[in-house]
């Protein structure tokens, strides 16, 4: 005679537990049956002048998105005014630039945010990375003091980081070991509480042929659409 609740009806407690929060939440539930979410696409390419594949790449994502009944929003760093950060000082006591404010309460908002850039020098391109530290300050992202227990001030926002680059992806990935992606990863997202941290590498983009182009943009639809 078995004892203790069957697998089955152990596994719907978990479940219960897990999406059944005393809440509307069936309210936010989208056409898939799957928890609609507050997206947050930050554009990192700095070029907004032409439209590149990162720009078409955050279109198909938002439209699978859209069509699934997520709330979207969209942050264009190359749009926004910010100077670059200077000084630990600055970046611990001065006071935000006017031009991020927004930013920063559209990242309180989002439950799950996706970045998109292009690998420039192994890294993210220097204006996103000024754009992460200026946002990221001390009593936001995190509490004053840097060290290992740390109150991160972004938990419960999950992330997914989309990188168009030259070279092949599996190259990046197994020979150079993603180190910059996860740096950002590690040492930025993670720090603040971002998890978990998810990414999609496009490689080849120099010479990416219009099918295999339109495979991705399918792709980052159907992320879209699960919101991940």
């Amino acid at each position: 005679m078995q004892s203790g609740p069957r697998p089955g009806l152990l596994l719907c407690l978990i479940q219960f537990m897990d999406f059944a929060l005393p809440s509307d939440d069936s309210d936010k539930k989208n056409k898939g049956g799957i928890m609609s979410k507050h997206i947050l696409l930050i554009q990192g390419h700095p070029d907004s002048s032409q439209h590149h594949l990162c720009h078409a790449l955050e279109e198909a994502y938002a439209n699978g998105a859209r069509a699934a009944g997520h709330e979207i929003r969209h942050l264009n760093v190359a749009t926004l005014d910010f100077p670059l950060l200077r000084s630990q000082h600055e970046w611990e006591k001065g006071a935000l630039p006017p031009g991020l404010a927004g930013a920063q309460e559209a990242i309180t908002w989002a439950e799950h945010m996706v970045f998109l850039f292009p690998l420039w020098l192994g890294d993210m391109p220097a204006l996103l990375k000024g754009f992460l530290e200026q946002v990221a300050r001390p009593g936001f992202a995190f509490s004053g003091e840097r060290n290992a227990f740390t109150k991160k001030g972004l938990g419960g926002r999950s992330a997914r980081v989309v990188v168009t680059m030259g070279m092949p992806a599996a190259v990046y990935r197994w020979y150079f070991r993603a180190h910059s992606i996860k740096s950002l990863e590690r040492n930025i997202l993670g720090f603040v509480g971002i998890a978990p941290v998810n990414e999609t590498l496009i490689g080849g983009v120099g010479n990416l042929a219009q099918k295999d182009a339109a495979k991705w943009l399918s792709r980052l639809e159907k992320l879209g659409a699960h919101g991940g």
